[in-house]
């Protein structure tokens, strides 16, 4: 479902062209989902907890910083190989709405969690409340556009995404240093 999904778009994604995908007959498609919808919630669940997984193992142990790198490499690495599952995650979970979209949503929350750690370093003693749930939106847009346009090469972001989230909790200095780390 979610190559489908990813590569001819939510829309345009249809059981039959799953069913095509799957090599599955149409009864064994209805007998796991009731519709269209149901497949693909059961599908980008079970990938986006896959995914977030793969981030949290990752990241592993360390500073925010060092974790932050880490976690951010491995999820430009996964998106960058398999850039139609990163078309379905980002960007067809929008037209698909319902529980997909509030499970990113979730993702979104737990990306701004862990960057809320970071505002123990902040500059000035406290980052603005919304400091991580707007860096959490602003990697998350990028991402989005970059798969939606087809551009790939999402490695080489790192850097930059690391600046944009050091930047509010530990200065330009300290951003521009992790942003020269990768």
């Amino acid at each position: 479902m979610l190559a489908v999904v990813g590569e001819q778009g939510y829309e345009r994604a249809s059981v039959q062209a799953v069913l095509e995908r799957a090599d599955l007959y149409r009864q064994a498609f209805y007998d796991h989902f009731s519709s269209k919808e149901d497949c693909f919630a059961a599908a980008y669940e079970e990938a986006a907890a896959a995914l977030e997984a793969e981030v949290r193992a990752a990241a592993g142990e360390g500073s925010w910083e060092e974790q932050l790198r880490a976690g951010l490499g491995r999820l430009l690495e996964l998106l960058d190989d398999d850039p139609v599952l990163g078309r379905a995650l980002l960007v067809e979970v929008h037209p698909a709405g319902g529980a997909p979209l509030a499970r990113r949503q979730l993702a979104l929350r737990h990306a701004a969690t862990f960057l809320a750690r970071g505002g123990s370093y902040a500059v000035g003693g406290v980052a603005p409340a919304l400091t991580p749930e707007a860096t959490a939106a602003g990697i998350h847009a990028v991402l989005h556009a970059r798969l939606a346009s087809g551009r790939g090469g999402l490695r080489a972001l790192r850097g930059e995404l690391m600046y944009v989230a050091v930047l509010p909790y530990r200065g330009a200095e300290a951003a521009a240093a992790a942003m020269a780390a990768g």
